[in-house]
């Protein structure tokens, strides 16, 4: 018996190496083009090139990152970029919650038709609603603007359904005792559930930032102008100039400053994204 609980545990314990293996090997896979984006930002175009290609640059190239901003205007990409992420950010979290809130602790007529509808939405293409949408901006004239590039972004499918999973887990308890101390629906969103939902909230926050930081498709058709363009469409702009070769470190320096709000947004919500990631799935 022992012998065979010996070679069980064995069969586990190498189970388990090759499954850390195989995850170890995945996020190496997953990291290297990040790496080579890094170096590839610190060579002179000549070592970009050069066979057998030259893993660690020599010497270190930093101009690329200074060459680069007096290229294009990248100050004013990164901003707007920052400026439309945070605005949608914050906006969809407040829309989503509250309608998730809605949806799933208040009783009103046709809410599961209604919640239903707003869960096809999630089955759309974007590229289905990109027309439309440019004529209602032109209609609106908020072609080149901020207007254009936020308030489409504010509303999705996706985060109601993911805020209303969340506020179905809540104990019942918390509003009945809520309601005996005199609060309305309104006073019971603020001051108990959405407390509560901090983890969905982060969960949210991080899909919708990354999106829309990374969004190149909306911000290069309603944009024209340098002052409004974000990272993306800037980068795009920056390798189809009219030049007789691509910088190609310099294009790399400005990939690596893009990406670089990405991932301290992620890191700082990793926590609160793994909770809420686990727990928002959850059956009712």
């Amino acid at each position: 018996m022992e012998n065979k609980e010996k070679m069980g545990i064995k069969r586990v314990n190498q189970a388990k190496f090759f499954v850390y293996f195989l995850l170890t090997a995945g996020a190496l896979s997953m990291l290297a083009p990040f790496a080579w984006m890094f170096i590839t930002s610190l060579m002179q175009q000549k070592q970009i090139f050069s066979y057998p290609p030259e893993v660690i640059p020599d010497p270190l190239y930093i101009k690329n990152y200074v060459e680069v901003t007096k290229s294009i205007p990248v100050a004013v990409y990164f901003f707007n970029s920052a400026v439309v992420a945070v605005l949608t950010t914050a906006g969809q979290l407040f829309i989503a919650s509250m309608a998730g809130y809605a949806f799933a602790r208040i009783s009103f007529k046709h809410r599961e038709p209604l919640f239903l509808l707003f869960l096809a939405t999630t089955m759309i293409p974007p590229q289905v609603n990109i027309v439309p949408l440019f004529f209602i901006m032109r209609e609106l004239n908020w072609i080149d603007t901020y207007q254009a590039l936020i308030i489409p972004g504010l509303f999705g499918g996706f985060g109601i359904f993911l805020m209303r999973q969340w506020f179905k887990t809540l104990p019942a308890g918390l509003e009945e005792a809520a309601k005996i101390d005199g609060c309305n629906p309104l006073q019971t969103y603020f001051k108990i559930a959405l407390p509560l939902a901090l983890p969905a909230l982060a969960t949210l926050g991080i899909f919708t930032f990354i999106l829309t930081w990374n969004s190149f498709m909306w911000p290069l058709i309603v944009t024209n102008s340098d002052s409004m363009r974000t990272l993306p469409v800037g980068l795009a702009v920056f390798k189809g100039s009219f030049r007789e070769t691509t910088e190609w470190g310099q294009l790399m320096a400005c990939a690596v400053i893009s990406v670089i709000p990405v991932i301290g947004v992620f890191l700082l919500g990793q926590k609160y994204f793994i909770k809420g990631i686990m727990l928002g799935g959850m059956k009712e």
